[in-house]
């Protein structure tokens, strides 16, 4: 993992592991944040399958997906495998406010820890 990378992952990991009933293990390679021990809300990614980007996954609704990629596009993307269900891919490579970063991450807690 680069050092921008692990600075980036320091700050989700603080971040995600501060709301309630969550934990971390690796999935598919990637650390990954659940509610519960299972309901998966976040992952972080570094280059996954060569796609560059250093980024999380983040749990969302459709629209709110779709409101984000529209909006800003250089900082928001459909990610692959979970992108049909709603998840909002985020860019930490592209200057983005951690505001912002912290915020996506609490509302996808929300939506995983409200079903």
């Amino acid at each position: 993992m680069t050092p921008v990378a692990e600075k980036w992952l320091a700050k989700v990991r603080k971040c995600a592991l501060a709301l309630p009933e969550t934990s971390e293990r690796p999935s598919h390679g990637a650390p990954s944040f659940f509610v519960k021990k299972k309901k998966g809300f976040l992952n972080f990614t570094e280059n996954h399958h060569g796609d560059g980007r250093l980024a999380i996954w983040a749990a969302a609704t459709l629209d709110a997906q779709q409101l984000l990629v529209n909006a800003e596009p250089d900082h928001f993307f459909v990610p692959a495998y979970v992108g049909h269900l709603g998840w909002v891919g985020v860019r930490l490579d592209r200057g983005i406010a951690w505001t912002k970063v912290k915020a996506i991450i609490e509302q996808a807690w929300r939506v995983r820890s409200a079903k």
